[in-house]
């Protein structure tokens, strides 16, 4: 029996439900784990860990970024986050910049190809509802722009988002690698800060 639409849109919503809940239980017990074995706050037991990788720890990092950000599964907070403080300050956050502008690339690619279809089965109707009348505004560019220079705006949907206006994707990619730096670093930064303070006083 053929599955109808909408019937093919509640399997995929459950399907990415628990995908997303099985992803966060994995990178919740990774944090767990990290503490126990004084992961990311150890030198010694850093170098360990990432010795069982080799050249491709960095390579696999960088690949789980690109990934979170086209098929945003894994909170993206908690991936930054781990970056920083398997990698170090420095590198984690050079690894974090290149797998998110590789991600959002190809995400702004995606719905140049598919259009808003591929949004409505990756984002909720509340927040799709909230940023929709942007597509249409003469100065999506702009507004665009300084939402990607904020650390708290939704950056995956928006880039998705771009690629169902005219936007071309030269200036997508310029606004990008500018404007994510600054942002990668407030929110990893950020999270890291409050990171150190709570295994400060739970340990």
């Amino acid at each position: 029996m053929t599955m109808t639409k909408i019937e093919k849109q509640r399997l995929f919503k459950l399907v990415w439900n628990t995908l997303t809940i099985v992803s966060f239980i994995g990178c919740m017990l990774f944090f767990i784990y990290g503490i126990k074995s004084e992961l990311f706050y150890s030198k010694e037991a850093l170098e360990k860990f990432l010795s069982q990788f080799g050249i491709w720890a960095p390579v696999f990092f960088v690949g789980l970024q690109f990934v979170q950000v086209i098929i945003p599964i894994v909170p993206g907070s908690i991936s930054c986050l781990g970056g920083v403080l398997v990698f170090g300050p420095v590198m984690g956050l050079l690894y974090n910049y290149i797998g998110i502008c590789l991600g959002s690339i190809v995400a702004f690619l995606i719905a140049k190809k598919y259009g808003a279809t591929v949004i409505s089965y990756l984002f909720k109707p509340k927040l799709r509802e909230k940023y929709r009348g942007l597509v249409d505004h003469r100065r999506f560019g702009l507004i665009f722009t300084l939402l990607i220079f904020s650390p708290i705006a939704p950056d995956d949907f928006l880039c998705y988002l771009a690629g169902t206006t005219k936007m071309t994707l030269s200036k997508f990619n310029l606004i990008i690698l500018i404007g994510k730096p600054l942002p990668i670093a407030i929110y990893t930064f950020g999270l890291e800060l409050v990171f150190r303070y709570l295994v400060s006083i739970f340990t």
